[in-house]
């Protein structure tokens, strides 16, 4: 299975184990809760879909990589005691607590929560006096005399031997303890995630056109080659942070990440052209409206018309790119806006005329009047609420980074707004209440024009493609975005729902017309 099917089993196991019966004893007990075994090539994502999985189920996570412990750290170390056994004092070796079990009950502590996942990498490439320990650990779930938790699933992950020297087999009676899940290389799936975690533009149009440089381990003589989804998603950071500062994006920086020469000139000469493109077909202008207007354009469309098929597909690259970084901001800004609106809600309550108000003056009508309290040292109060909640789940693992991102920019703009209180003087709600509604009508003209620019590009792809095969692809990119569908179904456009109703009714003739056919 794909990844993302992976995810979603590991999602019902965990739900499956944490169920509890009547009694309020877990339906499947704890001691035949298989382990999970996750084997698939590396650099597939397998460690970054734990996180996920974990923050989704709203449960803890501690990770390990088991190759970097020895059989003292994952067990113990021995120390002497002493017992008495019928009536004499003995010495006996007892162990000191795992390190992996003590991290457990630190991550119960500092999270609140009793439930989680223990995820150990690498587990088949454990050393040669490790690896009775671990089949101990797979078959009663305990390291040295310490037991795993009740309510912590054991997720495991490793390499087929084909893709490292130094894996172990494990035997049947191991196997028979375990619940495999075996996964492969999906293009597909890494795509829609890729998408949603702003990975660089310029790298799925490059595999939509190369899908076999996605994922690629060769040997050649004594040189190993290899491509990871790994190497491709911290390619996209560094690459971002590049144009930032002004610093080329070369065949050399992609060779670092892409440990293919073929594949790494390949994708730093389709980057050349992906940044030509952009400027050759003027893919700004597309989207503000005025190359629709420009009888100069004419010729440049028609160019396009005409292009190679690899070229079409770059430049609605290029626009899909573009559009899903404002799809994306749409998505922050709300977000954010919703925090800040929950937060001011309570600097109002706390600013809002004064309960100890006469009844007269209440049913008056004229309680607003009343002198109000300071409005900054409330703010000062939700914001200091706001970031200890943040450092609090944060230092317990249980925020994703998307998430801690937006609390974040929610904590700066209080301070902001917070500063510039204490700077005029201000202690009234009403300019708390300026400056959000000022946040509001940026945003919402922010979306507006993000609106237009979607009907734009549709408008130009239309008059360049008409309904052809270029549309559809465009359309089926949006359609299967997640930052693009939520910005259509909470802001609307018309254009988009037209030209999607015309794919629809485009897929149905087609059904129709393959209907006739057969019979």
């Amino acid at each position: 299975m794909n990844i993302g099917q992976a995810k979603q089993e590991i999602l019902n196991t965990i739900e499956a184990y944490l169920t509890r019966d009547e009694t309020g004893e877990y339906a499947i007990p704890t001691e035949r809760q298989r382990p999970i075994l996750l084997m698939g090539p590396p650099g597939i994502g397998k460690t970054a879909i734990m996180e996920q999985v974990a923050q989704e189920a709203h449960i803890n996570l501690v990770s390990y990589t088991i190759t970097h412990h020895t059989r003292q750290s994952a067990i113990g170390l021995p120390y002497i005691s002493r017992r008495n056994y019928g009536g004499k004092e003995y010495s006996v070796t007892e162990y000191t607590m795992s390190e992996i079990i003590a991290s457990v009950y630190d991550q119960i502590e500092r999270s609140g929560i009793q439930e989680g996942i223990l995820f150990l990498d690498e587990i088949n490439c454990v050393s040669e006096t490790l690896a009775p320990t671990m089949l101990q650990f797979l078959q009663y779930k305990t390291f040295g005399t310490h037991r795993v938790p009740d309510g912590f699933l054991i997720v495991t992950a490793g390499n087929p031997p084909q893709y490292n020297k130094s894996v172990r087999d494990f035997d049947i009676v191991t196997l028979d303890r375990v619940k495999r899940i075996d996964i492969d290389v999906d293009y597909g799936v890494w795509k829609e995630y890729a998408r949603r975690q702003g990975v660089h533009g310029s790298i799925p149009g490059y595999l939509d056109i190369r899908k076999d440089h996605f994922y690629r381990i060769r040997n050649e003589a004594e040189n190993r080659y290899f491509v990871t989804a790994r190497g491709w998603e911290d390619l996209s950071r560094i690459m971002k942070v590049y144009e930032k500062i002004g610093k080329p994006v070369t065949k050399e920086l992609a060779l670092q990440y892409l440990q293919d020469p073929e594949i790494a000139e390949g994708f730093a000469t389709y980057y050349a052209l992906w940044n030509k493109y952009r400027t050759v077909y003027q893919i700004p202008r597309i989207l503000d409206g005025s190359l629709q207007t420009d009888p100069a354009a004419e010729e440049k469309r028609a160019e396009l018309s005409e292009a190679p098929f690899d070229e079409k597909l770059s430049v609605l690259s290029l626009l899909i790119d573009t559009l899903n970084g404002e799809f994306r901001q749409y998505a922050e800004d709300r977000t954010v806006q919703q925090k800040l609106f929950g937060d001011l809600r309570k600097v109002k309550e706390e600013t809002k005329a004064d309960k100890g108000g006469t009844s007269e003056e209440n049913s008056a009508g004229t309680a607003h009047q009343i002198a109000k309290s300071d409005a900054a040292a409330a703010l000062k109060q939700v914001l200091a609420e706001r970031t200890r909640r943040l450092e609090q789940t944060t230092a317990a693992g249980l925020l994703p980074r998307e998430d801690e991102h937006m609390e974040r920019l929610a904590i700066a703009a209080e301070q902001t707004l917070l500063h510039d209180l204490e700077m005029e003087g201000r202690k009234d709600f009403d300019a708390v209440r300026g400056w959000f509604a000022d946040r509001e009508t940026r945003r919402t003209r922010a979306a507006a024009g993000t609106r237009e620019h979607l009907t734009n590009a549709l408008e130009y792809l239309t008059h360049t493609f008409g309904e052809g095969q270029e549309m559809v692809l465009f359309l089926t990119e949006l359609a299967g975005g997640f930052y693009s569908l939520k910005f259509v179904n909470e802001c609307g456009c018309v254009a988009y729902f037209h030209y999607h109703k015309l794919l629809l009714l485009g897929d149905r003739r087609k059904e129709l017309q393959a209907e006739i056919m057969a019979l």
